[in-house]
């Protein structure tokens, strides 16, 4: 289905994408649109003022499907832009997919008993709330943490361990909403409620990768700048 093998910047951006087309994902939220023609990763990156090595090392590990931190990550990963690619993550999420899942969602249950079509919309406000104290959190919190380390400051009182410890899974509620849809939805199925049902499933694998990537690439690297401090 997707191509699994490292990508190298001298590959083109547009085999990266036909290849392993979630990658479009990644690429926006490092900020690079499309329209790049015949060029390759590291040109598209260069011209976007996005570091080619932390692009690739993103790319190859969710490409790869690694559940584990990868080896001598602080060598070449820029951490400002990998708190960038983070940061439009949480945006895209909050402020786009969620949102637009939502009204997906109260469309498609329009026609169920009013009590049901509540039930459902709650549970999926209440997972959506949970994303957002979650990256609120990130934003807040773990964020201007890691900025100040990266200018040399430490604080005492906080590592980015308390964020690991807190790093909650938030996929019980999503488990529950698309149970109720699947096995329990009083009604005829409808191409509406099935995207509906079609967006879930990928938002939730989208989140899921989206975690690893805080779990085995950002953790690690500020654990190592950490140490780094305080040699």
């Amino acid at each position: 289905m997707y191509k699994n093998g490292m990508y190298r910047e001298t590959d083109k951006m547009s085999d990266l994408i036909c290849e392993n087309y979630p990658m479009v994902l990644v690429m926006s939220r490092f900020g690079i649109a499309l329209g790049f023609g015949e060029k390759n990763i590291g040109e598209v990156c260069r011209q976007n003022g996005v570091d080619a090595c932390t692009f690739l090392t993103v790319v190859n590990f969710l490409a790869e499907e690694v559940n584990a931190p990868v080896g001598n990550i602080s060598e070449c990963l820029s951490i400002e832009n990998l708190i960038r690619y983070l940061h439009n993550a949480h945006d895209y999420f909050l402020s786009f997919r969620l949102p637009h899942i939502r009204r997906k969602l109260v469309d498609a249950i329009s026609g169920c008993p009013e009590d049901v079509a509540f039930v459902i919309a709650k549970f999926f406000d209440e997972y959506a709330e949970e994303v957002n104290k979650h990256m609120s959190y990130e934003e807040c919190a773990v964020f201007p943490y890691v900025r100040n380390l990266l200018e040399g400051k430490k604080d005492p009182g906080y590592n980015i361990t308390i964020f690991r410890k807190r790093h909650d899974q938030i996929e019980m509620k999503i488990t529950e909403l698309k149970n109720i849809l699947i096995k329990y939805y009083p009604g005829a199925g409808t191409n509406m409620l099935n995207s509906v049902l079609f967006d879930i499933f990928a938002t939730e694998e989208d989140l899921a990768s989206h975690t690893r990537v805080e779990d085995y690439l950002f953790v690690p690297a500020i654990l190592a700048l950490e140490k780094q401090l305080q040699a």
